[in-house]
């Protein structure tokens, strides 16, 4: 996805999630958040968007922390998250692609990282604001951005020294969309996770053309000599339910999983991204 379209994204999930947190009300459940109410959603996004939009206009190039929750409720802490929402927006949208300033991870620029980061960090909330609904489920998200979200997850997020998710022998998990086509391999180890992308219509990955590109169940990824290689457990849905089981947003059966489960639950019980 471009920067553009990540913006786009961005604007299009805030509002979302502001409609629906006006529907279900401040004092509504998160189902997807144990604990939280959609006030302590709103507070938590729009910190995070103001402290974004720091980084993004005032072009801090080292890192600086939040300022903290805001103590509103009701219509005021809506007003002030689409305040903020909007602030965020139009600062990358004036942001040139020069654009020097601190960033949490890797990526091609720093205005590439927060627009992508942003977007994704909304559209993850705006499926919590929806599960504060009376039906209680996140609805579907545009499958491009799932697919480009379970990317950012695995490729950036859990590459980090941080990521709790390990096994004491190396397994390979593998995550297989059924629509966009996409499938990562994902290495599993002592050691952080390393995760290879393939196209399944292109036989591409990170590292250029592969000769097999996709051959078939279990069987994407590149060993020794360029060989595939046979996953250990592999989660296959929908770009969009990936996206969200991926971020744990998703009961166990929201996707197809084959092998070894155990993978699978280990993912769910070690790969929650925290703010502290």
């Amino acid at each position: 996805m471009t920067i553009d379209e990540h913006i786009a994204a961005l604007a299009t999930a805030g509002r979302a999630l502001a409609e629906t947190a006006a529907e279900a009300g401040s004092d509504a459940e998160v189902a997807t958040c144990p604990g939280w109410r959609v006030r302590d959603l709103l507070r938590h996004t729009t910190m995070v968007h103001r402290w974004a939009t720091g980084f993004v206009a005032e072009r801090y190039t080292s890192y600086h922390p939040d300022d903290g929750e805001p103590d509103l409720d009701g219509e005021a802490l809506l007003a002030h998250f689409r305040e903020g929402h909007v602030r965020l927006v139009d600062a990358l949208r004036a942001a040139p692609e020069s654009l020097e300033c601190w960033t949490l991870m890797a990526a091609p620029s720093p205005l590439a990282f927060w627009a992508r980061r942003q977007a994704h960090e909304t559209a993850v909330h705006r499926a919590d604001a929806e599960s504060a609904l009376p039906d209680r489920h996140p609805g579907p998200v545009d499958p491009a951005l799932a697919a480009d979200g379970i990317d950012e997850l695995l490729r950036a997020f859990h590459a980090r020294e941080r990521s709790r998710v390990r096994t004491p022998e190396p397994r390979i998990l593998r995550v297989r969309t059924t629509d966009t086509g996409d499938v990562w391999t994902v290495r599993l180890s002592q050691d952080p996770p390393r995760t290879e992308h393939d196209t399944k219509e292109h036989g591409t990955t990170e590292h250029g053309t592969t000769e097999h590109g996709t051959t078939g169940r279990g069987e994407t990824g590149r060993g020794k000599g360029g060989l595939p290689v046979t996953a250990d457990c592999e989660m296959t849905g929908p770009a969009d339910r990936l996206y969200l089981t991926l971020w744990n947003r998703l009961p166990e059966g929201a996707v197809d999983v084959a092998g070894d489960a155990s993978l699978a639950r280990i993912w769910r019980e070690n790969s929650a991204i925290t703010w502290s």
